[in-house]
Protein backbone atom coordinates (compact mmCIF):
# COMPACT_ATOMS: atom_id res chain seq x y z
CA UNK A 1 0.00 0.00 0.00
CA UNK A 2 1.55 3.17 -0.90
CA UNK A 3 2.20 5.67 1.58
CA UNK A 4 -0.15 7.89 2.16
CA UNK A 5 0.75 11.89 0.73
CA UNK A 6 0.73 14.48 3.45
CA UNK A 7 0.58 18.06 2.66
CA UNK A 8 1.76 20.70 5.80
CA UNK A 9 -0.81 23.49 5.01
CA UNK A 10 0.99 25.59 7.90
CA UNK A 11 3.90 25.61 4.97
CA UNK A 12 1.29 25.48 1.73
CA UNK A 13 1.46 28.99 -0.02
CA UNK A 14 -1.79 28.87 -1.59
CA UNK A 15 -3.32 27.86 1.48
CA UNK A 16 -1.60 30.26 3.41
CA UNK A 17 -2.46 33.43 0.86
CA UNK A 18 -5.74 32.33 0.60
CA UNK A 19 -6.34 32.18 4.44
CA UNK A 20 -5.04 35.66 4.35
CA UNK A 21 -7.29 37.12 1.87
CA UNK A 22 -10.66 35.11 3.55
CA UNK A 23 -9.63 37.03 6.67
CA UNK A 24 -8.89 40.48 4.94
CA UNK A 25 -12.36 40.05 2.96
CA UNK A 26 -14.69 38.55 5.97
CA UNK A 27 -13.16 41.74 8.18
CA UNK A 28 -13.77 44.44 6.03
CA UNK A 29 -16.93 42.85 4.35
CA UNK A 30 -18.39 42.60 7.61
CA UNK A 31 -17.21 46.24 9.00
CA UNK A 32 -17.39 48.61 6.40
CA UNK A 33 -18.71 47.13 2.59
CA UNK A 34 -22.34 45.20 4.11
CA UNK A 35 -22.61 49.11 5.66
CA UNK A 36 -22.38 50.50 1.70
CA UNK A 37 -24.62 47.47 0.53
CA UNK A 38 -21.72 46.26 -1.22
CA UNK A 39 -20.06 42.77 -2.18
CA UNK A 40 -16.23 42.46 -2.40
CA UNK A 41 -16.23 42.03 -5.74
CA UNK A 42 -18.33 45.39 -6.13
CA UNK A 43 -14.90 47.29 -4.36
CA UNK A 44 -12.68 45.48 -6.33
CA UNK A 45 -14.35 47.20 -9.19
CA UNK A 46 -14.51 50.66 -7.17
CA UNK A 47 -10.97 50.37 -6.07
CA UNK A 48 -9.98 49.42 -10.00
CA UNK A 49 -11.49 52.75 -11.06
CA UNK A 50 -10.36 55.03 -8.41
CA UNK A 51 -6.44 54.69 -9.76
CA UNK A 52 -7.96 54.71 -13.18
CA UNK A 53 -11.18 56.17 -14.05
CA UNK A 54 -12.82 55.57 -17.47
CA UNK A 55 -11.64 52.28 -18.22
CA UNK A 56 -12.98 50.21 -20.92
CA UNK A 57 -14.74 47.16 -19.17
CA UNK A 58 -12.59 44.21 -20.24
CA UNK A 59 -9.79 46.17 -18.34
CA UNK A 60 -11.11 46.39 -15.90
CA UNK A 61 -12.03 42.49 -15.92
CA UNK A 62 -8.26 41.71 -15.93
CA UNK A 63 -7.26 44.57 -13.53
CA UNK A 64 -10.17 42.67 -10.88
CA UNK A 65 -9.55 39.08 -11.88
CA UNK A 66 -13.13 38.79 -12.33
CA UNK A 67 -14.58 36.91 -15.13
CA UNK A 68 -16.32 39.69 -18.16
CA UNK A 69 -19.96 37.65 -17.24
CA UNK A 70 -19.89 38.07 -13.46
CA UNK A 71 -18.52 41.35 -14.02
CA UNK A 72 -21.29 42.83 -16.48
CA UNK A 73 -23.68 42.14 -13.84
CA UNK A 74 -21.10 43.62 -11.08
CA UNK A 75 -20.89 46.90 -12.96
CA UNK A 76 -24.85 46.83 -13.75
CA UNK A 77 -25.41 46.91 -10.08
CA UNK A 78 -23.25 49.84 -9.39
CA UNK A 79 -24.60 51.51 -12.10
CA UNK A 80 -28.24 51.22 -10.41
CA UNK A 81 -26.21 51.94 -7.44
CA UNK A 82 -25.52 55.31 -9.11
CA UNK A 83 -21.98 54.54 -8.18
CA UNK A 84 -20.56 53.95 -11.73
CA UNK A 85 -21.75 54.54 -15.18
CA UNK A 86 -21.64 52.48 -18.57
CA UNK A 87 -21.21 54.15 -21.86
CA UNK A 88 -20.25 52.57 -25.55
CA UNK A 89 -16.56 53.85 -26.32
CA UNK A 90 -16.65 56.79 -28.57
CA UNK A 91 -13.90 54.73 -30.54
CA UNK A 92 -15.28 51.26 -31.05
CA UNK A 93 -19.15 50.70 -30.32
CA UNK A 94 -18.46 46.86 -29.13
CA UNK A 95 -16.15 48.44 -26.17
CA UNK A 96 -17.86 49.82 -22.46
CA UNK A 97 -16.52 52.50 -20.86
CA UNK A 98 -17.11 52.37 -17.13
CA UNK A 99 -16.56 55.81 -15.11
CA UNK A 100 -17.04 56.59 -11.61
CA UNK A 101 -19.93 59.25 -10.80
CA UNK A 102 -19.81 61.84 -7.79
CA UNK A 103 -21.88 59.52 -5.63
CA UNK A 104 -19.33 56.59 -6.26
CA UNK A 105 -16.26 59.11 -6.02
CA UNK A 106 -18.06 59.68 -2.33
CA UNK A 107 -18.33 56.50 -1.36
CA UNK A 108 -14.50 55.50 -2.53
CA UNK A 109 -13.52 58.42 -0.05
CA UNK A 110 -15.57 56.89 2.60
CA UNK A 111 -14.18 53.34 2.02
CA UNK A 112 -10.79 53.77 1.11
CA UNK A 113 -9.22 54.89 4.50
CA UNK A 114 -11.21 51.95 5.71
CA UNK A 115 -9.58 49.47 3.60
CA UNK A 116 -6.11 50.80 4.38
CA UNK A 117 -6.92 50.31 7.94
CA UNK A 118 -8.10 46.70 7.31
CA UNK A 119 -4.43 46.50 5.32
CA UNK A 120 -2.73 48.13 8.44
CA UNK A 121 -4.06 46.00 10.99
CA UNK A 122 -2.93 42.84 8.61
CA UNK A 123 0.65 43.95 7.99
CA UNK A 124 0.88 44.93 11.83
CA UNK A 125 4.50 44.32 13.14
CA UNK A 126 5.91 42.98 10.08
CA UNK A 127 9.04 44.99 9.07
CA UNK A 128 8.76 46.96 5.62
CA UNK A 129 11.81 45.07 4.42
CA UNK A 130 9.92 42.01 4.54
CA UNK A 131 6.31 43.74 3.10
CA UNK A 132 8.62 44.58 0.61
CA UNK A 133 9.94 41.49 -0.67
CA UNK A 134 6.17 39.89 0.09
CA UNK A 135 4.23 42.44 -2.39
CA UNK A 136 7.70 41.93 -5.13
CA UNK A 137 6.91 37.99 -4.59
CA UNK A 138 3.59 37.69 -5.40
CA UNK A 139 3.34 40.44 -8.33
CA UNK A 140 5.74 37.67 -9.49
CA UNK A 141 3.46 34.81 -8.44
CA UNK A 142 0.94 36.56 -10.01
CA UNK A 143 3.01 36.92 -13.40
CA UNK A 144 3.58 33.62 -13.62
CA UNK A 145 0.21 32.02 -13.08
CA UNK A 146 -1.34 34.73 -15.28
CA UNK A 147 0.97 34.04 -18.30
CA UNK A 148 0.13 30.40 -18.17
CA UNK A 149 -3.00 28.63 -19.22
CA UNK A 150 -2.51 25.28 -18.67
CA UNK A 151 -2.43 23.62 -14.78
Amino acid sequence: MPSRPNLDLGEYLPYLINRVGSALVVDFGRSTLARHRLSIAMWRVLAALSSDDGQRQIDVAVMTSIDVSTLSRVITRLARMGLVTRTRSATNSREVVVRLTGKGVAALARLIPRAIAAERRAIAGVPAKDLAVVRRSLRRMYENLAGSSSG
